[in-house]
């Protein structure tokens, strides 16, 4: 009966091909976004790809862009048909792959060294950004951690420091690159998955203003990172210097206005506003698209945060807790690194190396995003499959 079993699929593991088993909406939302970012990237990148002396191509981060959506897609196919509790089995050796890659990364010769950063591992196809693939892992590790944990939640030696360590161990290597923006992610996916998990609220609130003197303190021992806040603070003071970007992308949204000068419009892209088609690409769908585009962009990260707790609230009163963290802990990740990468872009925020998920240019984080909701997608499923009466 068991090798049986093994040969014939049960219903949760067969191909979910009716669309009334997925969650549309939510579908839709993601393929909005990375529809948005495929055009933006394009939009905010010609220039420079037709000054690199290396391509003098205007299509070449639009290409290399489809290409990694195109392995992200293919991924996320694969990911979605991987039953959830396979994710529970694997997630602390998938969070110890993500931490070695964290080593090799600083390793020389293996790490590549980008605007003083060494973030990338160079895969001939890609780049691999480590700290990309440990905010998923992060996501799995501490929602598989909490369930294991949940008898001890209430102490802070048993419930809480162990995960402390793992995270504090991962922001070290992340501190080394230097990637300080991963850093506050992954801290915020951690300890927001613990208190969704029942830490007892002390401890909790205790450790979250420990937490916030620690970033102070990172903060004032590290000239960059301190330039970065007064930067932030007053970028008109030294507009030429270290608030060269946050004055280009302030006036790229002042441009914007309403309605935004049009789909290729951008004068801030020319060579102007840093990081257009990565870090700085809301400045530039600000400028194009006006008010109404930052709008319909926010919208579009809030619905999809919404559902991912949605889901998450739905796998808890099927008591599927490890479904239920992962799904919210996507949403936490999506709505953290969102709210700072357009917090920077609008002057509301410190400068920070982080991205806008599913919309920036970057294979790595598009990849992990995307698989991200594609195991979200897998957990909405199997809720349906279960409320439908099928074991999952």
């Amino acid at each position: 009966m068991k090798f049986a079993s093994l040969i014939r699929p049960t219903p949760s593991d067969r191909s979910p091909t009716p669309l009334t088993a997925h969650d549309d909406g939510l579908i839709w939302a993601i393929a909005l976004l990375l529809s948005v970012g495929f055009v933006m990237v394009y939009s905010a990148s010609i220039a420079y790809a037709e000054a690199d002396p290396d391509t003098h191509n205007r299509y070449f981060y639009l290409i290399r862009h489809g290409v990694y959506l195109t392995i992200s897609l293919i991924v996320s196919w694969i990911v979605f048909h991987i039953p959830s509790r396979i994710w529970q089995e694997k997630a602390p050796y998938l969070f110890v792959g993500a931490f070695i890659l964290l080593i090799l990364v600083l390793v020389p010769g293996i790490g590549k060294v980008v605007n003083g950063s060494r973030r990338w591992i160079n895969l001939v196809v890609l780049n691999l950004q480590p700290s990309e693939l440990m905010k998923l892992a992060v996501v799995l590790y501490a929602a598989n951690y909490t369930v294991r944990k949940a008898d001890w939640m209430h102490s802070f030696s048993k419930g809480f420091l162990p995960m402390a360590v793992a995270v504090i161990a991962s922001g070290a290597l992340l501190l080394l690159e230097p990637d300080f923006g991963a850093f506050t992610v992954i801290a915020a996916i951690a300890m927001g998955t613990l208190f969704l998990g029942g830490i007892n609220g002390r401890i909790f609130a205790a450790l979250s203003v420990v937490s916030l003197g620690a970033f102070v303190v990172l903060i004032i021992s590290s000239p960059y990172r301190l330039q970065r806040v007064t930067g932030f603070m007053d970028p008109w003071q030294d507009p030429y210097g270290k608030g060269y970007q946050l004055s280009h992308s302030l006036i790229a949204f002042g441009r914007g206005e309403w309605l935004g000068v049009g789909l290729g419009g951008s004068v801030e892209k020319l060579f102007y506003l840093p990081e257009a088609h990565t870090d700085f690409l809301m400045a530039v769908i600000a400028e194009e698209c006006g008010f109404i585009g930052i709008v319909a962009v926010v919208g579009l990260f809030a619905y999809v945060v919404r559902r991912a707790f949605m889901i998450g609230v739905e796998a808890r009163k099927q008591e599927r807790y490890f479904q239920s963290l992962v799904a919210q802990g996507v949403g936490i990740w999506l709505a953290v690194q969102s709210f700072i990468n357009i917090g920077v872009n609008m002057g509301l925020l410190p400068t920070k190396g982080l991205t806008l998920p599913l919309l920036s240019y970057g294979g790595s984080a598009l990849l992990a995003n995307c698989s991200a909701l594609a195991i979200v997608l897998r957990i909405d499923w199997e809720n349906r499959q279960t409320l439908r009466g099928y074991k999952v």
